[in-house]
């Protein structure tokens, strides 16, 4: 895999490409051994098949032509009834090769990305120049390694690269507890330093957030960026984390037992 942009690169190619991503990464941060069971345990197809309302609202907002070829919606069906449950039977065995998402999973999924276009800066990064689901592959000066990224979304404004990535949270009041929990500061060092590399430009970094927990009837949409201090405390994890996967990649080194602490309340 050559350093470069690349637009039309599926998110299949990507996720099996060449490189160390952010997901990689939280391994390493995890235990190093982690890293090599995710990429050759198998997985559950039939698992795979549940709907993941996540993936459908970034697929509804940043891949809307690929949504109808992956998800499928069910017809309101009276699933009390003999007739409904054979119905649905039917419409299952039909649509093996889609997700099913039911009557009122879609009608949710539909608000949901008009609440979307009803915030102001949310409509604007949709609206303005930019592009969705390009991979950027760049080498590391400092360790040498390919690394890998995927912004969902990029947009210029006034000559200034913006940099969004889409999550969906339960309740945005919960949303620096998900920065910490799911380590996306060190996401956000990652992606700026894949664009610079790539670009030679510093690009902002924007979280658009939608929630699916209703408050006072509506689903909560805010767009954040994280403050200079976090930023900072996330590259400094991105380099920790980077080295140690350049260490042990070298040396193949992937032999680790976590400690584990003794829980307080016990």
């Amino acid at each position: 895999m050559q350093p470069d942009i690349y637009y039309d690169m599926s998110n299949h190619d990507y996720h099996r490409g060449a490189g160390i991503s952010k997901s990689g990464l939280d391994w390493m941060e995890h235990n190093p051994s982690q890293l090599i069971w995710s990429q050759n345990a198998p997985r559950d197809q039939e698992a795979l098949k549940a709907l993941d309302f996540g993936t459908a609202t970034h697929t509804m907002l940043l891949e809307p032509e690929l949504f109808n070829q992956q998800f499928v919606v069910a017809p309101e069906l009276n699933m009390r009834t003999n007739a409904g449950k054979a119905e649905w039977k039917e419409f299952v065995e039909a649509n093996q090769d889609r997700t099913i998402m039911t009557f009122e999973e879609h009608r949710k999924l539909m608000i949901m990305r008009e609440s979307v276009f009803a915030h102001p800066v949310a409509r604007m990064i949709f609206e303005a120049n930019g592009y969705n689901e390009a991979s950027i592959f760049w080498e590391d000066e400092e360790t040498g390694e390919l690394c890998r990224i995927r912004p969902d979304r990029v947009i210029n404004l006034d000559g200034q690269p913006v940099m969004v990535d889409v999550k969906k949270v339960a309740g945005l009041d919960r949303f620096e507890r998900h920065v910490e929990e799911f380590r996306y500061h060190v996401q956000d060092a990652m992606y700026r330093e894949g664009y610079k590399a790539h670009f030679g430009e510093d690009p902002l970094f924007w979280f658009l957030c939608v929630s699916d927990t209703v408050s006072a009837g509506k689903y909560e949409v805010e767009v954040v960026s994280l403050e200079p201090e976090w930023k900072d405390l996330g590259k400094e994890i991105f380099r920790e984390n980077l080295n140690r996967y350049s260490y042990c990649r070298r040396e193949n080194d992937w032999l680790h037992v976590r400690e584990i602490k003794r829980p307080r309340w016990a």
